[in-house]
């Protein structure tokens, strides 16, 4: 089957939902179920990949809009009264401004060379489900695992933005990623996952959007449009259910069944592939 169908609109919009924030990579597992689905139409799954992560961001910005309409407001405000760093929003913007900065340069410069590296997706979504194994069971192990999102500073802004930067390679998990990055420097599990989210929105939007011109400049988007929206609809409401479903668990879970989970998928993937 060379394009996707309405059910596999929902299948694969559900499942950009579940994986996106819960930490075991949604692009690996994108990649492996549209591999098992048949999708060979590579322009049209691109173009649907890119809505559907859109649909995600979505239901991150509705999840946090409190969080993040505060932030705004004390980062202008702070700007404007000539005293950014006074209220903690306030700082937790320019925060997210240092996070953001090593994941845009990094995909800047190493552009190119994730191309190359998604030719054989299988191959990588293995090896990345792995590593992310390996890194959620590492943090979960050796970390303290006590501060919380209010005693965030530069440097632990600036860990979890060189954390992001894994996120760039195919396969890997930016939740994973990002939330190992917090818990490294000692925040609690839903600290880390929130600080995580917030430090994640301005890449997440700003790729949507670039990659979205792309979608936009493809011939015979039109017709293809009640396929993009099924997915959107899909991956939007599945991933405002999965933060709220991760954020209570991480209160009183460890990140184990995560990491345990991404070791079994990964071995199997590269042993099928």
């Amino acid at each position: 089957m060379s394009t996707i169908t309405i059910l596999q609109a929902v299948i694969l919009g559900t499942i950009q939902g579940l994986t996106e924030f819960i930490p075991v990579s949604s692009t690996a597992h994108l990649f492996i179920a549209s591999d098992l689905l048949g999708v060979s139409d590579e322009k049209r799954l691109f173009a649907f990949t890119v809505i559907i992560q859109l649909g995600t961001v979505l239901a991150m910005l509705a999840f946090f809009w409190k969080d993040i309409w505060q932030i705004i407001k004390a980062f202008l405000l702070g700007i404007k009264n000539r005293k950014p760093f006074e209220n903690f929003y306030s700082r937790l913007g320019w925060l997210i401004i240092v996070a953001t900065i090593p994941a845009l340069v990094a995909g800047f410069l190493l552009q190119n060379f994730v191309k190359q590296m998604s030719a054989d997706s299988l191959l990588w979504a293995g090896i990345r489900l792995l590593f992310t194994a390996l890194l959620l069971a590492f943090v979960e192990y050796f970390d303290k695992k006590n501060r919380t999102l209010e005693s965030a500073t530069w440097l632990d802004a600036l860990t979890v933005g060189l954390f992001q930067v894994l996120a760039i390679f195919p396969g890997a998990s930016r939740s994973g990623s990002t939330m190992a990055g917090g818990m490294f420097r000692g925040f609690d599990r839903p600290s880390a996952a929130r600080f995580a989210f917030l430090m994640s929105a301005p890449i997440l939007l700003a790729a949507g959007v670039y990659e979205s011109i792309e979608v936009i400049l493809l011939p015979n988007t039109t017709e293809f449009m009640p396929i993009l929206v099924t997915g959107f609809i899909t991956s939007a409401i599945v991933g405002w259910i999965s933060i709220k479903w991760l954020l209570n668990y991480l209160r009183n879970n460890s990140l184990y069944l995560f990491s345990v989970y991404c070791l079994i998928v990964g071995v199997i993937v590269l042993l099928i592939r």
